[in-house]
């Protein structure tokens, strides 16, 4: 079946473009053009992955965003943008964004983002691939695509479960922010490395004890970032 992406932006000649590059190279396609269609959209079409402008009638992308994700709808997000404003940028990926592009933008560079993000969401690993893997009381489990820490379930969005599965992956080794939007994002182009510190911020503060003094994730200063065993803990694999 085909994958189905969901478009909202109000403004008709954006949607026109996006419609028909993404129905160009398969997907199915339906567009909404303002910020309430999204929940009845998503009843009705359910798709496989939202593209949603910031600046929309009735409910705004950041609005939108916030509710889907206060109802554990983890449906993979990539927020347009005509605004420069960095903070409105992070504001888009603090309530649930996975990605975000400015306007204007290439078709080809927006079809390269959402077959990145389905590719990753979809591809199930490999028997070998898929065996838990522990680092502290952390406890991943790749194919259910679960964390739990010391026993209890934890809730991740997609690109933060994505996120720790690659860190956990390379524990103990330094990864620069480009690596982990090439490994995570699979971006194979430099891409904006202040997604990655957001997501970054958002998996601290649900898998560590002080997010501001973090036990398992720690910053390499002008470098990126590396997975830690904590002090008394045993990592490993199944």
């Amino acid at each position: 079946m085909k994958q189905k992406i969901l478009v909202v932006d109000d403004e008709p000649s954006i949607s026109m473009l996006i419609d028909f590059n993404l129905k160009l190279v398969g997907y199915d396609v339906q567009c909404v053009y303002d910020g309430e269609a999204v929940f009845e959209a998503i009843r009705s079409f359910r798709p496989d992955l939202i593209v949603l402008d910031l600046m929309l009638p009735k409910m705004d992308g950041i609005q939108v965003c916030r509710e889907l994700r206060s109802r554990n709808n983890l449906v993979p997000i990539i927020m347009l943008t005509a605004l420069q404003d960095l903070s409105d940028k992070i504001a888009g990926l603090d309530n649930g964004a996975d990605d975000y592009m400015t306007k204007p933008f290439s078709p080809q560079e927006l079809i390269s983002r959402v077959q990145a993000i389905l590719r990753r969401t979809r591809t199930l690993p490999s028997s070998q691939e898929g065996q838990p893997l522990t680092i502290g009381g952390i406890k991943v489990h790749p194919e259910q695509r679960e964390v739990t820490i010391e026993g209890k379930p934890i809730e991740l969005t997609p690109k933060e479960f994505e996120l720790l599965l690659f860190l956990c992956k390379h524990r103990g080794k330094v990864l620069s922010r480009q690596q982990l939007l090439h490994g995570v994002w699979d971006y194979h182009f430099l891409g904006d490395t202040r997604i990655v510190d957001v997501h970054i911020s958002h998996l601290r503060d649900k898998i560590e004890n002080n997010a501001r003094n973090p036990d398992y994730i720690m910053t390499i200063r002008n470098v990126g970032y590396k997975l830690t065993e904590p002090a008394g803990k045993e990592s490993s694999l199944g």
